[in-house]
């Protein structure tokens, strides 16, 4: 406690006598360079403003041979000087109120901050001592008390001035400071702004970027704090949304060519046609230029308030680059005076020397002007001239007319941020008159007291601030302060080239930030001119939406918006854009063409309607009918040698299971039924063992047999033979009609649907039943054939003037062939033609058994009837060595004479 009081005296002795005492411990380092307005003398109160009006910080020659001084500022701002003159024309019309403040002058010191962080701490800790140079912690002027700060003219310039006056818990009011980060009450408690917090514009940024359905969008902030918060907040927002940023780049605080040059290489060489910036207007001017030069087109920027309404960036033949621009800029509203205000402006105050010399190109020194003329004049023909030494050319007259130039200065057609200057002054004002007007014994403090006008500290102004509420002149527009914070309010700005080919700032929406996320961006499309006046929106994808049918295929290494849209397999679907997988379709049901829809499969059978089955039908019959005709044919000629010697019997048998082969051909066709099924294999199976068994039968009559004693009882009792034959055959039919039987009585066949033969179709077929089963039936005729074709074989030489065993061996021979040559056929075929081929193979071995069987005997009946004579069934003899030999033929003719000699003896008798 006593080293404290004795620092405090010891600065306040160096405070009151520093210009007397040499040997004061108290002195200063350095001499801060500062430029501004002040007005305090005979004020009440005091109020402090700070604004980047000039761009940047002169470079310094670095000479430490001598007391250090701050920088110097260059390249003059209008667009924030106008503001400058917003602050003092706000004061100056407080000051002349009745109903604000009415008893309370109102003074101001005003400091240029150049843009720069190290100008804003030096113009801070100034404002708080209260004199022309710092002293931190104690303020040694004297005179009217500080109320607050309005500036600091940009967020990382505020940021550093908060955390200063936030020590003092003295209060600040930012007009333009919307970083997010300054949000914090924790590091910053003093800290209010009448713009709306950059959270609120991040979310509107995002809100815009998948509004139009941009997923590939570039991203620019400037390297401080107002950029890298803004730009960080809206990635966050889009990306999570789906959205994936093609590049990130950063603009450097002093101009680098090197950086320049390569933002711009990366925004030409990136495919992402949005670009959405962060930046202040000082930042990014470099940039455009650059852009301008390389004529970098066919872009969309989406700008931030900092700069969507800025002069700076607007120049001429900006068009082409920047035209169709889309950004957000804050209320704007109209301040009835201030244009006269901005154009009465005293040219010859310090700080507005240099505003009219930049913006008429001349000076206001006289010595500096003349100094300027020699030179020129020196420059030119090497002596001065009269005129150099009389008035001479450069030297302002200082009433040069403000209203005659086309400048931001006076352009109060966008009075965005000018309007926010003028609602934190305000702010304070009205503060300053709820402080001044507390009611003693109702007051916000200790004991219920109230604070003095004439001397409150910080502390006391800030819970008024943090309190205030009050409607914005000429506007009616309610101000309060949610913890620090204004409701986020935007315009929706659109760069359109007018009909001078000038940038025009058209409204094309609005964004509340306190509405629902459904109400609070309302834009109208129809509105909006894009660049190079396109009407439709540009497309920004990374890669083209993947349509139903196809689905994403992320590509390594690159980020999720860029992938390859892979058509679905066969079989499955994709109904949906952007689908990240294909679904299956059921097994009944198969896809489109255009794979986004499963559609059921095609049904195939072999139906009668269609021409296969028609042709198919239509020889079926013919088999039957031409069948039929030679049944007729033999009943016919029933009595006839050909048809006795051929016993009727198993010839009606064979004609008749030709029959039923044919017909049960045409059971295949059609839509498979449970009957169709069944009867399908019986009615074959019946007509194959039909026709094999009549062939048995008619290969048992003609066996030759070896032994003589056999041919002579024969011989003697020939009907035995027939017998023979015919117990045979009927053995044979038995076993047929017991087959038919178990299949009719324990049917295994029914219809299936076959969805794996073909993916496109469901191929309506008979089940096979029991394999066991199926093989047993069909085992059955197969071996009906051998036994059938071994008997032919044997009987093959026979000698007739008829060979019927011939005839029968052909037959099987063609059976056998069509059989062996349906099964590759049948096996490589899929669908309604494997119907087709095995009725074919029906049709074709019932054919071959027909006309080799039935035709040489058909050809003798009804063309060679002569040849019907019993003499011609009678086996020819061949004599071998010229004696009988015993064979077949001298038997044949034995058994005939005995036949002849018991024919005439049953006739004698």
């Amino acid at each position: 406690m006593e080293i404290s009081r004795f620092l405090l005296g010891l600065c306040a002795f160096f405070c009151l006598y520093r210009s007397v005492s040499a040997q004061s411990t108290c002195k200063l380092k350095a001499k801060f360079n500062l430029s501004g307005y002040k007005n305090v003398e005979k004020k009440t109160v005091v109020v402090g403003g700070m604004f980047p009006i000039h761009m940047r910080i002169a470079a310094t020659d670095g000479n430490t041979s001598r007391a250090p001084v701050s920088s110097g500022c260059e390249g003059f701002n209008f667009r924030t000087f106008r503001w400058t003159q917003t602050m003092l024309f706000a004061i100056d019309e407080i000051n002349k109120r009745d109903d604000l403040l009415p008893e309370t002058d109102l003074g101001y010191v005003i400091y240029d901050s150049c843009f720069t962080i190290s100008k804003a701490v030096e113009g801070t800790l100034t404002y708080l001592t209260g004199q022309d140079e710092a002293v931190p912690n104690y303020r040694c002027g004297s005179g009217a008390p500080l109320a607050a700060l309005v500036g600091a003219g940009g967020s990382d310039l505020s940021i550093a001035t908060a955390r200063i006056l936030g020590l003092y818990h003295f209060p600040q009011v930012s007009y333009c400071s919307s970083c997010s980060a300054l949000e914090s009450k924790f590091q910053f408690p003093t800290f209010l702004r009448t713009i709306p917090n950059d959270k609120h514009q991040s979310t509107a940024m995002a809100r815009l970027v998948l509004h139009f359905g941009w997923t590939w969008v570039g991203t620019i902030a400037a390297d401080d704090d107002y950029g890298k918060y803004g730009i960080k907040d809206f990635k966050e927002q889009v990306e999570e949304a789906g959205v994936c940023i093609s590049f990130s780049e950063t603009l450097p605080k002093v101009s680098s060519p090197e950086d320049i040059q390569r933002i711009v290489d990366t925004v030409v060489e990136s495919t992402a046609k949005i670009i959405v910036v962060f930046s202040s207007d000082v930042d990014l001017s470099p940039l455009i230029g650059e852009l301008l030069r390389h004529n970098v087109t066919n872009r969309t920027w989406i700008a931030s308030e900092a700069w969507i309404t800025s002069a700076l960036i607007n120049q001429p033949g900006v068009s082409s680059v920047l035209g169709g621009t889309l950004g957000f800029g804050v209320k704007r509203a109209d301040i009835p005076g201030l244009q006269r205000h901005l154009l009465d402006v005293d040219p010859y105050d310090p700080l507005t020397e240099e505003f009219w010399e930049t913006i008429f190109n001349c000076t206001l020194n006289y010595e500096k002007a003349l100094k300027q003329a020699e030179q020129r004049a020196t420059a030119v023909n090497g002596t001065v001239s009269r005129m150099a030494r009389g008035i001479p050319d450069g030297l302002c007259t200082g009433k040069e007319s403000l209203a005659s130039l086309n400048n931001t200065y006076s352009d109060v057609s966008q009075l965005r941020i000018t309007y926010s200057v003028y609602k934190a002054v305000y702010a304070v004002a009205h503060a300053l008159h709820n402080l001044e007007y507390c009611v003693p014994g109702q007051g916000p403090f200790t004991g219920q007291s109230c604070a003095d006008i004439n001397n409150f500290e910080p502390w006391q102004l800030m819970y008024y601030l943090k309190n205030v509420r009050f409607k914005a002149p000429n506007t009616d527009e309610e101000i309060y302060f949610n913890d620090g914070d204004v409701e986020g309010f935007y315009d929706i700005i659109n760069w359109q080239v007018n009909s001078n080919g000038e940038i025009s700032y058209v409204t094309v929406g609005r964004y509340n930030g306190s509405a629902a996320p459904e109400d609070s961006m309302t834009i109208a499309n129809n509105s909006i001119v894009w660049n190079n006046e396109v009407l439709q929106p540009p497309r920004s994808v990374c890669s083209e939406n993947c349509q139903p049918g196809t689905r994403k295929g992320i590509r390594q290494g690159e980020p999720v918006c860029c992938f390859d849209c892979i058509p679905c397999a066969d079989g499955e679907i994709s109904n949906e854009t952007n689908a990240r997988e294909c679904f299956l379709c059921s097994e009944d049901d198969w896809s489109n063409d255009a794979h986004d829809a499963c559609v059921p499969k095609i049904i195939e059978f072999l139906a009668f309607g269609e021409p296969l089955g028609i042709t198919l039908i239509v020889i079926s019959a013919f088999g039957a009918l031409v069948t039929i005709a030679v049944g007729v044919v033999f009943v016919v000629n029933i009595g006839t040698p050909l048809v006795k010697a051929n016993d009727a019997l198993l010839s009606f048998s064979l004609l008749l299971g030709l029959v039923v082969t044919f017909l049960c051909s045409i059971v295949f066709l059609g839509e498979p039924q449970n009957w169709s099924c069944m009867t399908s294999q019986v009615a074959l199976a019946l007509g194959f063992a039909l026709c094999l068994s009549s062939i048995m039968g008619g290969y048992n009559k003609c066996i030759p047999h070896s032994t003589s004693v056999y041919h002579m009882h024969q011989m003697i009792y020939p009907q035995q033979h027939h017998s023979h034959n015919i117990l045979f055959s009927k053995t044979c039919i038995s076993l047929v009609i017991l087959l038919s039987v178990t299949l009719l009585t324990s049917p295994c066949f029914y219809p299936v649907k076959n969805t794996s033969a073909q993916n496109i179709k469901i191929i309506l077929e008979c089940d096979e039943g029991s394999v066991v089963f199926i093989c047993c039936i069909f085992a059955y005729d197969i071996l009906l054939a051998l036994l059938a074709f071994v008997f032919a074989f044997i009987a093959r030489k026979l000698e007739d003037y008829f060979s019927e065993a011939k005839c029968m061996t052909f037959s099987m021979l063609v059976f056998f062939i069509v059989w062996i040559s349906f099964v590759p056929a049948y096996l490589s075929t899929r669908g309604k033609f494997m119907v087709a081929v095995q009725i074919f193979a029906i049709l074709a071995s019932s054919f071959g058994l027909l006309t080799c069987i039935f035709l040489p005997k058909c050809y003798v009946l009804l063309v060679k009837p002569e040849r019907n004579k019993e003499e011609m069934m009678r086996p020819r003899a061949k004599p071998r060595d010229g004696t009988s030999t015993g064979t077949s033929a001298s038997l044949a003719t034995a058994n005939t004479e005995v036949n002849a000699t018991t024919a005439s003896t049953a006739i004698d008798d």
